[in-house]
C-alpha cells in the first residue's frame, strides 16, 4: 500500500489502521480465536476495534499502528488511562448484552508496526 501524490494525510494513516485492523485480526484468528465482533461502538461509551472468544475467555483488542522506529511512545504507553475506562465501560456494555458473565476478559493491545509507504512490518499481542 504505497502512499500516492493524491491521497490526502487522514485518507492514508486511515487505510494503514485499518489495514492494522484487519493483521490483528487475520493473526488471532490463525490462532484458534473467534471473532465476535469488530469496531463495536456505544455512542457517549467507546469502542472495541475488536472481540474474540477462546475457550471460556473473552478478549478485548485495542488496535495500535505506529511507524517503526518513530520515537512516539510504545502502544502499551498510549493507551491513556481515560481510554483504558472507556475500553473497560465499553467491554461491560457488550458482556451484559451479550449474557457473557461467566468469561474471563483479557484486555490486549494488538501492536502493528509498519514502514512509511504503509507495508506492514510486524504484528505483536500483547497483554495489557
Amino acid at each position: 500500500m504505497y502512499k500516492n501524490s493524491n491521497e490526502n494525510k487522514s485518507t492514508f494513516k486511515k487505510k494503514v489502521g485499518d489495514n492494522g485492523e484487519l493483521a490483528v485480526v487475520n493473526l488471532l484468528l490463525s490462532q484458534g480465536y473467534k471473532l465476535l465482533a469488530r469496531n463495536y461502538n456505544i455512542h457517549n461509551c467507546g469502542e472495541l476495534d475488536s472481540v474474540f472468544m477462546k475457550d471460556d475467555d473473552l478478549y478485548i483488542v485495542e488496535v495500535k499502528s505506529r511507524k517503526a522506529n518513530n520515537g512516539y511512545a510504545s502502544p502499551e504507553e498510549s493507551i491513556s488511562p481515560s481510554k483504558y475506562c472507556k475500553l473497560v465501560k465499553t467491554a461491560n456494555v457488550f458482556v451484559s448484552k451479550y449474557g457473557l458473565f461467566d468469561c474471563n476478559i483479557n484486555f490486549l493491545i494488538g501492536a502493528v508496526t509498519h514502514n512509511s509507504d504503509g507495508l506492514i512490518q510486524n504484528v505483536e499481542i500483547i497483554p495489557f
